[in-house]
Order: C-alpha cells, then sequence, then structure tokens
C-alpha cells in the first residue's frame, strides 16, 4: 500500500469501528500528537483520552497531500460532545509519517478548543453551515 492508502485505511478502520485492523497499521513505536501536545503511544490509551472529551467523532475528509512517505489528510469534524450536544464543521488536519508500510508517527491539528471556548470555528447546533 501507498502511504495515501496506509493513511486513509487506518482513519476509515477507526470510522468503522475495526480497532484491530486500525492497530495492524501502527509501527511498534507510534507516536501519535494530539493538540495540547498529549503523546499517544497506543489505541487504548486514545480512546481512554478521548472519552471524557466526546461521545463520537467522524472526519469528513476533503483533502489528501502526499510527499513521499509524509501524507496530510484534511476536512472537517463533526460528532457528539460528553455532555450531549452535537457539533459539527471543526477543522482538522492529520499528518501521517508512514515507516516500512506502518504509521510511525500522526500529528493532529484541529479547531475543537476554539469552538468549546466559543469561537467562531464549527458550528454547535450541528446544523448546516
Amino acid at each position: 500500500m501507498s502511504p495515501r492508502d496506509v493513511a486513509l485505511a487506518f482513519l476509515a478502520h477507526l470510522a468503522g469501528g475495526r480497532i484491530d485492523a486500525a492497530r495492524a497499521l501502527l509501527a511498534p513505536d507510534v507516536r501519535m500528537i494530539f493538540p495540547g501536545g498529549v503523546v499517544l503511544r497506543s489505541l487504548d490509551e486514545l480512546a481512554a483520552w478521548s472519552r471524557p472529551r466526546y461521545r463520537s467523532i467522524a472526519k469528513r475528509i476533503d483533502r489528501t497531500d502526499c510527499s513521499g512517505a509524509t501524507v496530510h489528510v484534511s476536512g472537517t469534524l463533526e460528532g457528539t460532545w460528553s455532555d450531549g450536544r452535537s457539533f459539527s464543521g471543526i477543522r482538522f488536519v492529520d499528518r501521517f509519517d508512514v515507516r516500512d508500510g506502518l504509521i510511525a508517527r500522526q500529528e493532529v491539528w484541529n479547531d475543537m478548543a476554539e469552538h468549546r471556548a466559543g469561537g467562531t470555528a464549527g458550528n454547535a447546533s450541528g446544523g448546516d453551515i
């Protein structure tokens, strides 16, 4: 698989709840870096870290850009906060470094903090933007 295919397969497996298939695409020494500099090293850590933040989340992918073994995936997030309110239209960018067909590093940037702080990012009602 190309680096692009690896990154998109990983995201599709996560979205479809196929955790073992997603896990199989991670290098043993993977580093997943989230906003605030949070470094996670497994999908179990990711699930535990995410649980108090939101009930569900989905990525609407608008674009992928590749340069060698580096893939940038961008689009918007939608889902449900932990308090039951829906959200949509929150921008994200994921950067994947793929090594030997496995994800060695994922860096995540998004506007979730701005949205939760009452800024203009996204749409709190979940309606059309």
